[in-house]
């Protein structure tokens, strides 16, 4: 089932386009990724979808309409987005930054009711961050930032969830925590997760589907299995990768890989050096 596609979607700033007419659909109640190089279009992808930045042609479709016509409130109420680096949380406790997961919901003087509180201490607890609550948001780990951070995404109660690189400057361990509580919140509530993530193994072993960008246009998308392959990822990254499999997850990984340099880098994979890497194989 598809609730979210793009329709022909270009996007750019001022006369350079970053993204070109792109259309993808996203799979409801299951977790994407976005994976390509730096600058291809991944986070403006992310930021037209959600309306954060304006698009120049084309259509972004929630449950058949077109989000740039809708109201402000009633899209925060199906759609949340947690931004690459988050800013603004400076001098707030944890409970207060939740609290502004709240907003689409509130009326009149934007008093927070009975039900508001409620969800705010589900966020928390749901995000094992309850503990924090009246701490100053200022005085965490950035594992710890990142969990309350996506405990105000779930307090909008949204069932489609965007983050713009969630395990950015987190260790190994807090990394994988933050996929783990994802992967969690897809499964036991069938939340709807899309997000760009760099580390390709962490974007096989999470996702269900995975859409390769390259100058701001799709490569391929698909399962696991269809894109992580050395002939995508050579067309995406310009590397000559050796794919294997996770004995943990049977998901596949990237083992190894080379790097093909310059511009007719095809030639490249029979350079004496590739063709010694690749014997071993």
């Amino acid at each position: 089932m598809v609730r979210l596609h793009t329709n022909d979607l270009s996007i750019g700033y001022g006369e350079r386009l970053i993204v070109k007419n792109l259309s993808v659909n996203i799979p409801d109640k299951k977790i994407t990724t976005i994976i390509g190089s730096n600058g291809c279009g991944k986070s403006t992808l992310l930021k037209a979808i959600t309306r954060i930045i304006s698009h120049q042609s084309g259509a972004v479709l929630l449950d058949g309409k077109n989000i740039s016509k809708e109201n402000t409130k009633t899209l925060a109420k199906k759609m949340a987005i947690l931004p690459q680096t988050p800013e603004g949380a400076s001098g707030l406790t944890v409970g207060e930054l939740v609290s502004y997961g709240r907003f689409p919901y509130q009326t009149g003087f934007g008093r927070l009711s009975k039900r508001d509180y409620e969800v705010i201490d589900w966020a928390l607890e749901v995000t094992g961050t309850i503990d924090f609550k009246f701490r100053p948001v200022d005085a965490l780990s950035g594992g710890q930032r990142q969990r309350v951070w996506i405990a105000m995404a779930l307090a909008q109660e949204t069932e489609i969830i965007f983050l713009d690189e969630p395990t950015t400057y987190l260790d190994m361990a807090h990394q994988l925590e933050v996929l783990e509580l994802l992967q969690k919140l897809n499964q036991e509530q069938e939340r709807t997760i899309i997000m760009v993530l760099h580390d390709l193994n962490q974007a096989a072993r999470f996702a269900d589907y995975i859409v390769a960008l390259k100058n701001g246009e799709i490569v391929k998308a698909g399962a696991c299995e269809e894109v992580m392959v050395p002939e995508v990822l050579k067309e995406v990254f310009q590397i000559d990768a050796v794919i294997g499999k996770d004995p943990r997850t049977n998901k596949p990984m990237c083992i190894t890989y080379n790097l093909l340099k310059g511009e007719n880098h095809n030639e490249k994979v029979n350079h004496p050096v590739y063709a010694h890497a690749s014997s071993h194989y």
